[in-house]
C-alpha cells in the first residue's frame, strides 16, 4: 500500500476544544471499520485493562492531574507503592497543596525525581486557588488551551486531564501510545506533529476515557518495546508493522556523558552542613557542598554515582571537620532524613557517610 497524506475535515469548535485537521499516513478508516476496532479495544480493556488503578476510579480532576504528573518518567508500581497515597493524605486538595510550604511538598516528592514537576504542581495549585472565595474549591479548567497555560502542563498532560477528568474526545500521546502508532503505520522516526494527527483520526470520541486507558495498557503489556505479543493485540487487524514490530520506532542511540565533581561534607559535632539550592538544577532541594577541588586535610570517603536523563554524575566525596558552624545550615543525619528534601544523589552521599562512620 502506498502511504499518502489524506486530510480529514476540520472539526467544529464544541466550546471545549477545537480539533485540528489531521493528516494520516494511510487512507482513513471507514466508520464501520473504526467502530469495529474501537469495540475490540473496549472488549480487551474490560478483560485485561488495569481498571482498578485509583486514578481510573475517580472523576476528581486534581487526583487525575496528580497521577499524570507523577507518572511522567516513572513506573506505575513506584507511584502506587511509595508516592500517590502519602501525597494525597498530606495534600488531599488543590487548596491544601497551595497553602503548603514548598519544602513540605518537596519532602513528600523526595526520591521521585524530576523536581520541576512538583514545583510546577505547587505553582498551579496556588494559581488556581487565587481569588477563590472561601468554601469554593479550586479546580482545574476543562479546556486544553487553559490547561496548557498553567505551569508545567504540556500537551500530553493537558490532553490526558481533558480526556480522563472531563471526557473530552481527544487522544493522549505518552510513550506506549507513540510506539503503538508507529507500529500501526510502520513509522520509524515520525515527528510528534505527525503522531498527534494520526492519533486524532482513530481516537474513540464516544468513549475517550476507556480508549486512551486501553491504549496505554496495550502498549505496557502487549505492544511492548522488545517482546510484543502481536497475537494477543486487539489492533492486529490494522497493524502494518506486526511482522517486524521492533523496527518501529527506530531506537535513538545516544551517548550519555559523565560529569565529575567533588563533594565536601563539612562536619561539626555530629552535624553536617547543607544548603538549599538556588540554581535551576534541583532548585529548592537541600544538598551538600560541591567544590572544584578537595580541601586540604579532608578525608576521602569514596564515590557515588547517579544517572540522570542526559548525563551520569560521579561524585568524589570528602569529609572536612570544621570548628565553627553557621546556624541553620548544620543538621544531624536524623534531621536530614526526617525534615529536609534532598536529591537522590545527596541521599546516596549521606548513606556513604553513615556507612563510613559505623564503628
Amino acid at each position: 500500500m502506498v502511504f499518502q497524506k489524506a486530510r480529514v475535515p476540520q472539526m467544529q469548535n464544541t466550546g471545549k476544544h477545537t480539533l485540528t485537521a489531521a493528516i494520516c499516513y494511510n487512507p482513513p478508516m471507514k466508520t464501520a471499520q473504526l467502530r469495529k476496532i474501537h469495540n475490540k479495544i473496549q472488549a480487551w480493556y474490560q478483560t485485561h485493562g488495569r481498571l482498578d488503578l485509583p486514578w481510573r476510579t475517580t472523576e476528581d480532576p486534581y487526583l487525575i492531574y496528580l497521577s499524570e504528573v507523577m507518572l511522567q518518567q516513572t513506573q506505575v508500581r513506584t507511584v502506587l507503592d511509595r508516592y500517590y497515597f502519602p501525597f494525597l493524605k498530606r495534600f488531599p486538595t488543590l487548596r491544601v497543596l497551595a497553602k503548603a510550604p514548598l519544602d513540605d511538598v518537596l519532602k513528600l516528592w523526595e526520591g521521585l525525581g524530576y523536581y520541576n514537576r512538583v514545583k510546577n504542581l505547587h505553582k498551579t495549585a496556588q494559581i488556581l486557588s487565587q481569588g477563590q472565595a472561601q468554601g469554593i474549591a479550586p479546580t482545574l479548567p476543562s479546556t486544553i488551551e487553559e490547561l496548557m497555560a498553567l505551569p508545567g502542563i504540556g500537551k500530553n498532560t493537558a490532553h490526558a486531564v481533558a480526556a480522563f477528568a472531563f471526557r473530552q474526545p481527544v487522544p493522549i500521546m505518552e510513550a506506549n501510545v507513540k510506539r503503538i502508532l508507529c507500529r500501526l503505520h510502520q513509522l520509524k522516526s515520525p515527528t510528534d506533529k505527525a503522531l498527534w494527527e494520526i492519533a486524532y483520526t482513530i481516537v474513540n470520541k464516544d468513549n475517550p476515557f476507556d480508549y486512551n486507558q486501553a491504549m496505554m495498557d496495550i502498549g505496557a503489556t502487549v505492544c511492548t518495546p522488545s517482546s510484543p505479543s502481536c497475537s494477543l493485540c486487539p489492533l492486529g487487524d490494522i497493524c502494518k508493522g506486526q511482522e517486524t514490530p521492533t523496527l518501529y520506532p527506530t531506537k535513538k542511540k545516544r551517548k550519555v556523558p559523565t560529569r565529575e565533581q567533588y563533594v565536601m561534607l563539612s562536619l561539626h559535632d555530629g552535624t553536617l552542613a547543607l544548603s538549599q539550592r538556588s540554581g535551576k538544577f534541583l532548585h529548592g532541594l537541600w544538598g551538600f557542598e560541591a567544590t572544584e577541588v578537595p580541601l586540604c586535610a579532608s578525608e576521602y570517603l569514596g564515590e557515588v554515582t547517579h544517572a540522570y536523563t542526559h548525563f551520569k554524575l560521579l561524585c568524589k566525596v570528602y569529609l572536612h571537620h570544621v570548628t565553627d558552624k553557621k546556624e541553620g545550615m548544620y543538621f544531624t543525619p536524623h534531621e536530614i532524613v526526617k525534615t529536609l528534601a534532598i536529591s537522590k544523589v545527596d541521599e546516596k552521599i549521606l548513606k556513604l557517610y553513615l556507612k563510613k562512620m559505623q564503628p
